[in-house]
């Protein structure tokens, strides 16, 4: 009974500081804020780069007279998924095809789309998509401060989907954005997509680079887009890719989907594409580019070793223009260009870029390969005719049902070609070969590349008018090098490929 007296005191003190600590507590939390953790403030929030950048974005609607009875696709546009067992080639047939076939045609009308832009100078020059103003005759465009302006001063490049619309500000100051160096940009960058997505101004999404230098999607002549998972939807095409400095990385201009919607794949037209692009267009109005005159494509290894080039060395010329500066120079169907001047050429989509930033009017050395020799040729570069490159459409695809030669062995059957059954597929009249009826899947020929359509000219260089001369040739080719096939395509290139017995 006296030890629990004498623990009074004890515990009267442990209740007083237990009271005044408590007190203290409660003071320091309602009293004071408690201060946050040091974020980066990117980490956080995206408010400071979106207020510089969203009053440079602008929408714009496409118009054009009704009597041209014309509509443009402001969309970004989807890279075509081919239907099982086509060909690659007939990618571009696909990318044609409407997104919704089954939907109800637009009706004419004085509003062809809505798209979306960027300013890119003081003085009103906005940059776009070509795909957003195409036939228009003028277009509205409104910035985000509510002022709207119409313009007929529209300069456009289809080869890198890009165009320019200059506006007249009275002397006013637009706000606008400048580029960054696309190059430097890595895999990994947070970015900002803006836009008017179904018609929704000042939209802004954010992702992240997912990856550089995509090419070989057969969606522009010129390509190097940026892919990113910032979503990106219909009406955003034009609008500014940018990074978290409120600079232009890109301008976006494509899905990959394979329900019309955004997927998580958009691409963006690099911004160093776009910024050259656009200065020529402004100062000019057109973009001049080098030409050389010649259809190229990559090469397999087994092919590069027929050819008697190292593997990953060069591209195959398939077709030189008539007169053209590659014709005039001496290159023909079936040379490797190994070097454009001093660079050394791997890759055939790098021939293109390479060649447009040459000098016109003056010579530049062209390497390449012909029967295993190296042969060094001055190609005088000259200016790339506007419809070069331009895609336009066969009026028709329709052939007459050739009588045919089957061989099991090489899986494809084969008919003499004639201007019955070639006319009709696009051959001239004086074409002569063979023509590819059809391929097996899983055959010889189809490993080899081959398909339905395309005509062989000759086997190990001796040439084959006839099916029967196509098979004795081929029974007489090496069985382990392969037989070499050079090959004619509707439009006139010549291909190769090596076909071997599985």
């Amino acid at each position: 009974m006296i030890s629990h007296v004498r623990s009074w005191p004890a515990l009267a003190l442990c209740l007083i500081l237990g009271a005044t600590g408590a007190m203290v507590a409660t003071t320091q939390l309602h009293g004071q804020a408690v201060k946050p953790l040091d974020k980066p403030n990117e980490l956080t929030s995206f408010r400071e780069i979106v207020k510089r950048v969203v009053p440079a974005v602008v929408s714009i609607e496409a118009k054009a007279d009704v009597s041209k009875r014309q509509q443009v696709n402001t969309q970004p546009r989807a890279v075509p998924q081919l239907p099982p067992g086509v060909p690659e080639e007939f990618r571009r047939f696909f990318e044609m095809m409407p997104q919704n076939p089954g939907s109800r045609a637009p009706q004419p009308s004085p509003n062809l789309g809505f798209g979306s832009g960027v300013l890119i100078s003081a003085d009103g020059v906005v940059l776009t998509n070509f795909h957003v103003v195409d036939g228009a005759d003028s277009v509205e465009v409104t910035l985000q401060d509510g002022r709207s302006f119409t313009s007929t001063d529209i300069h456009r490049d289809a080869k890198t989907d890009l165009a320019v619309v200059k506006l007249d500000g009275a002397g006013k100051s637009f706000p606008f954005l400048t580029f960054a160096d696309s190059s430097v940009a890595e895999v990994g960058d947070r970015v900002l997509a803006v836009g008017a997505p179904f018609g929704l101004t000042g939209s802004v999404t954010h992702g992240i680079i997912s990856a550089k230098s995509r090419q070989n999607l057969h969606l522009n002549q010129y390509e190097d887009f940026i892919q990113t998972d910032a979503a990106i939807n219909p009406g955003n095409s034009g609008g500014p890719l940018v990074d978290l400095n409120g600079r232009i990385v890109g301008i976006n201009s494509a899905i990959k989907t394979r329900s019309g919607g955004f997927q998580g794949i958009g691409l963006a037209i690099s911004s160093n594409l776009a910024r050259d692009v656009a200065d020529q267009l402004m100062k000019s109005g057109v973009v001049r580019r080098g030409y050389l005159g010649v259809g190229i494509r990559g090469m397999s290894d087994d092919l590069a070793k027929r050819l008697g080039v190292e593997p990953d060395t060069g591209v195959l010329v398939t077709k030189v223009y008539e007169d053209s500066p590659a014709g005039k120079a001496g290159i023909q169907a079936g040379d490797v260009i190994t070097k454009v001047g001093d660079q050394t050429v791997k890759e055939w989509n790098a021939i293109p870029r390479l060649v447009a930033k040459l000098p016109v009017g003056k010579a530049t050395d062209f390497t390449y390969i012909r029967d295993g020799k190296s042969v060094t040729v001055a190609v005088t570069i000259e200016e790339q005719p506007q419809e070069f490159g331009i895609r336009t459409t066969s009026t028709s695809q329709k052939s007459t049902e050739p009588r045919t030669t089957k061989n099991k062995d090489y899986g494809l059957s084969v008919a003499t070609l004639t201007a019955t059954n070639g006319q009709p597929l696009g051959y001239a009249s004086t074409a002569s070969g063979v023509l590819v009826v059809s391929v097996e899947p899983s055959g010889a020929a189809a490993d080899a590349g081959l398909r339905a359509g395309l005509v062989i000219t000759k086997v190990d260089k001796t040439a084959v008018a006839t099916a029967d001369a196509f098979f004795a040739a081929l029974k007489a080719a090496d069985a382990e090098r392969g037989a070499l096939l050079q090959i004619l395509r509707p439009s006139g290139e010549v291909d190769f490929a090596v076909l071997k017995l599985q």
